[in-house]
């Protein structure tokens, strides 16, 4: 396995080892103290999720603000364009955005701690994507940032996205709320 840290240092980049032949393969997606020896942070996960989505579909950038979740995110079936957003203000990356092609095919797990918007966009025709979380998911804590706020300038790989009416309504980065987020010193 080969942890990656992005442009965003505390935004990691997972390339797990892929055992294949002839009949499939084979993959580890979590084990703690492997995962902890490579360099990931030692957390604790409280909740796994799947989601299905069609091409095009955009889902993000979503956060909650009291409750926040670090996430590791993979595509089981088909391809996402990954983002994670830095939303800590006074974070030297504050607004900055690094995103990744999550696919069936290439096993990369992306690690999007808490303090940062994630969302993705559908590039095959379907894709499964899952998603371990170190908080559970509170539904009135759940907020976002507009998927298309031109301060941040994400490159997303359509022109059709297909949002929730959410989603199209997002606070720009600027009018979130301030995050009190204890875990990270500047």
């Amino acid at each position: 396995m080969e942890i990656i840290k992005t442009a965003i240092p505390d935004v990691l980049l997972i390339k797990p080892d892929v055992f294949g032949d002839h009949r499939g393969f084979f993959l580890e997606t979590w084990n703690k103290a492997r995962y902890i020896a490579a360099g990931f942070p030692d957390v604790e996960f409280v909740q796994d999720n799947h989601s299905r989505s069609r091409k095009d579909v955009l889902r993000g950038l979503h956060y909650q603000h009291q409750h926040p979740q670090g996430k590791l995110v993979q595509v089981v079936t088909g391809a996402v364009f990954d983002v994670a957003v830095d939303i800590r203000r006074g974070s030297p990356t504050f607004g900055q955005w690094v995103g990744y092609e999550l696919t069936e095919d290439n096993h990369f797990q992306f690690w999007v701690p808490p303090g940062f918007a994630h969302g993705f966009c559908v590039l095959s025709e379907t894709a499964d994507f899952t998603y371990k979380c170190t908080d559970f998911y509170h539904p009135e804590d759940e907020v976002g940032v507009l998927w298309n706020d031109p301060e941040i300038n994400i490159e997303w790989p359509t022109a059709h996205a297909t949002l929730s009416e959410k989603d199209q309504n997002n606070a720009v980065l600027n009018a979130i709320p301030e995050h009190k987020l204890p875990y990270y010193e500047i």
